[in-house]
């Protein structure tokens, strides 16, 4: 599936790779502002998907490489840092094999960016290989999607998963987030919903020290149709609740760090 979304992603308005090559970041201003500054620090960033995030760091100083499964998103994500002549290695593997691929305890920072956990059956593996990356001192760094944004239907006044699933959700729709009318033949899917006390719990088990958790009302597309845009990021704004309608948690960022 993600081999066959990763090239119409790089010729989608969505990701608007052609304004990136011209120096636009993919950041949000409240990543740079929590995370930064990140000049001289190794930084890895696991599932980088076709690279943007990833580069953009490279651009505020980080020496940066990314870990993806897909190997079309990889090659891709390598065109654009030999396109914009950034500095950046870029490795294909499934992210728990991270430590393997990339070795241990070499990095400053473990970034992962919105929607990455969704696609993650096992979330304790995922913070193994996290901490398994980090030398002492290191930090993780997440910014994601909150799960009530997959809790609520299309109407956002319905359930339409709990939020304590033992199941994934399943999918087997064309298209993608990025070209939702695409025609595609790799549309079968699972997400899984990971409750915040599941997030904190699972990186304070491995020792890592929680320094804040941050929810905010703003998401990086319309998730429902009275959502109004909001800001100049990513790249035409963000989304969030009008205000006649109450503000929600859409999307939140956690800093852990090894002592």
């Amino acid at each position: 599936m993600w081999d066959e979304r990763a090239p119409l992603h790089a010729v989608s308005d969505f990701y608007d790779l052609d304004s990136f090559r011209a120096g636009r970041s993919s950041l949000q201003p409240f990543e740079v502002e929590e995370l930064a500054p990140v000049d001289g620090l190794d930084l890895v960033h696991l599932q980088c998907h076709i690279g943007l995030d990833t580069l953009s760091w490279a651009r505020l100083g980080a020496r940066v490489t990314g870990l993806d499964f897909s190997a079309a998103a990889i090659d891709i994500a390598r065109g654009l840092a030999a396109d914009t002549g950034i500095p950046a290695r870029f490795e294909m593997a499934e992210v728990t094999r991270a430590p393997e691929v990339l070795g241990r305890g070499g990095f400053d920072i473990v970034y992962t960016g919105h929607g990455a956990l969704i696609w993650l059956p096992d979330l304790e593996k995922w913070a193994d290989s996290a901490v398994a990356l980090l030398r002492p001192g290191g930090r993780l760094y997440l910014a994601e999607f909150h799960p009530l944004s997959q809790m609520l239907g299309d109407d956002a006044a319905t359930v339409v998963s709990g939020g304590f699933p033992d199941q994934p959700m399943v999918f087997d729709l064309p298209g993608s987030y990025a070209e939702p009318d695409a025609p595609t033949r790799q549309n079968l899917s699972y997400e899984w919903t990971h409750p915040l006390g599941e997030v904190v719990s699972v990186l304070a088990a491995r020792g890592l020290r929680i320094e804040f958790l941050r929810e905010r009302d703003i998401i990086a597309w319309p998730r429902w149709h009275f959502l109004e845009k909001y800001g100049t990021s990513w790249p035409d704004g963000w989304w969030r609740t009008p205000p006649d309608r109450p503000r929600i948690p859409l999307s939140y960022s956690l800093m852990a760090r090894l002592d």
